[in-house]
């Protein structure tokens, strides 16, 4: 069984982060921590002003966060009889503080989707500021209702602003994944093209061309325009781990995490 890894390289003004794990093209502890440490260098370095994300294993961005990895912390929770609530909010995670870097930071951060994406790895791809995905057989989107959980890392915060109220509780309700074409038609990314992560990179350099105070006042204000209460996100990180000591979930997630069960099946 592989880890997972977010590889980072810069050059120039435009900085990559290319995730890839042998076991499956997953999310696990070791890429989160990797994309937490990647991030927290490109917030530090002042000569970054774009980053573009993609994945290294082909036909996958990120799958989605490893389920054996969440079946076993749903039984260690069980175990330990956590409770949850929102007088003690559940506090940040690297990936957490990752995303939320992402979405706040002066740097400006692109998903090329070359490949599936659901889960926290399309929590990850709504947190950045542009996204261009690949064509391909592949899915994208929010399913964690069919393991009885929810979207842990923003994912019912940032996707509203995006796709708006409606559209957004219909794919987290029903576990709706999107194609790259349905991507494109609903407006969470720019275009579905061969080469995303080429299309990418010549987007970043155009971007980093341009002089940098502009553009970090133009993303605020854009940013500024749509902004979710900031407890919300404490308030899906609480609900997320209260799933997570359910039977219900710890039973789809045990299913999953043996391969009985994908994300997109129906519980």
């Amino acid at each position: 069984m592989g880890q997972g890894q977010a590889v980072l390289s810069v050059e120039g003004a435009v900085a990559q982060i290319d995730f890839s794990n042998p076991d499956g093209g997953y999310m696990d502890k070791a890429m989160e921590t990797g994309l937490a440490r990647a991030v927290e260098m490109i917030d530090a370095d002042e000569d970054i002003r774009v980053c573009v994300l993609s994945g290294a294993t082909p036909g996958v961005f990120i799958r989605h966060y490893d389920l054996k990895v969440l079946a076993d912390q749903a039984r260690s929770m069980v175990r330990r009889e956590m409770t949850f609530s929102m007088d003690r909010p559940v506090r940040e995670g690297p990936i957490h503080t990752a995303l939320r870097t992402i979405e706040t930071g002066d740097t400006i951060y692109i998903a090329a989707l070359n490949g599936t994406a659901m889960g926290g790895g399309f929590e990850l791809a709504i947190a950045c500021d542009l996204r261009i995905v690949q064509r391909g057989q592949h899915q994208f989107g929010l399913p964690e209702i069919n393991l009885g959980i929810l979207p842990g890392a923003g994912g019912t915060q940032r996707l509203p602003r995006i796709v708006g109220q409606s559209r957004a509780l219909w794919m987290t309700l029903t576990g709706t994944t999107l194609s790259p074409a349905e991507m494109v038609e609903n407006d969470i990314a720019l275009a579905c093209v061969e080469d995303a992560r080429a299309e990418a990179l010549a987007l970043a350099r155009q971007i980093a061309g341009k002089p940098r105070r502009a553009l970090s006042h133009i993303r605020r204000l854009v940013k500024a325009a749509q902004v979710a209460p900031s407890d919300g996100f404490a308030l899906e990180r609480t609900l997320f781990c209260d799933l997570m000591v359910s039977p219900e979930a710890g039973r789809l997630l045990q299913e999953g995490g043996e391969g009985r069960r994908r994300i997109t099946d129906d519980p």
